[in-house]
């Protein structure tokens, strides 16, 4: 089935649709992240003013509502989406490729459902950091620029990244990433559900592989669109690159020294 798979060429009119809806869905999430940055500047941009004026301004400690929670969990979900499905495209065109060898047919729904299950995994993320992000709110320990406001909690942060980056299990889960041809050889499953499944389970070990990188957006600030960039170039180089194995130790071992010193500096 390897043979197949390598030998296998996915049809142009296919490859064209894929391609473009992961553009799409790219674009539509930037664009959605940048007009929400500019929404956050003029607010941030008018409570100065006010306060200028002596005036009160919101209320930036005010108790979180259900739609604050909603408007949260929509953004992570937006941007997890807008990073990750760069580095996803490969396995995307794998998965289709390797039906097209299995003589299924690329552009069918199954190539949806296995989308839709690889972003099931990073929504439910979402909801997480939301629910993350509510915590520090409430406790007073997020900054108006939503990064937490503690020293020692963002070295913390930071250090736990850092180490995180030179254990086995994200090793284990970027080989993964990086060589999605065994698992979708090994884990193959036919019908609708199964294409939902596979999925879901290739993006648990990218999830693993990706989870502490994002992280760090509570230090940097969570709608620091530039660091957001950086992020997703750095885990598209990371899946991709020639030295993306590399590259990930090396973040590891920086994120720890630059942990020591915003912790006790």
């Amino acid at each position: 089935m390897d043979q197949r798979v390598t030998g296998a060429t996915l049809p142009r009119r296919d490859f064209i649709l894929l391609v473009t809806c992961l553009l799409l869905l790219t674009g539509l999430a930037w664009a959605y992240l940048l007009h929400l940055d500019r929404q956050m500047a003029a607010a941030m941009d008018f409570d100065r003013r006010m306060i200028t004026m002596g005036m009160s301004g919101m209320d930036m400690n005010r108790p979180w509502t259900l739609t604050d929670f909603f408007y949260t969990f929509a953004m992570w979900a937006v941007m997890m989406a807008g990073m990750m499905a760069p580095s996803a495209a490969p396995v995307f065109l794998l998965y289709a490729k390797t039906r097209t060898a299995r003589g299924e047919g690329a552009a069918s729904p199954s190539v949806l459902l296995f989308g839709s299950g690889y972003l099931s995994v990073w929504t439910a993320f979402s909801a997480l950091a939301a629910l993350a992000q509510w915590a520090l709110h409430q406790t007073a320990l997020l900054a108006p620029a939503m990064k937490v406001a503690s020293p020692r909690i963002a070295g913390a942060i930071l250090i736990a990244a850092g180490i995180y980056q030179l254990t086995p299990w994200k090793q284990k889960c970027l080989t993964h990433c990086r060589s999605p041809i065994g698992f979708l050889m090994t884990s193959w499953r036919n019908g609708l559900w199964g294409a939902l499944q596979m999925g879901f389970s290739h993006c648990v070990l990218c999830l693993g592989c990706c989870w502490a990188l994002m992280a760090l957006l509570f230090v940097v600030g969570v709608m620091n669109l530039l660091w957001v960039a950086a992020l997703t170039a750095f885990v598209l180089l990371e899946k991709v690159g020639p030295a993306g194995v590399i590259a990930g130790r090396l973040a590891g071992a920086m994120l720890v020294g630059f942990g020591i010193l915003r912790f006790f500096y």
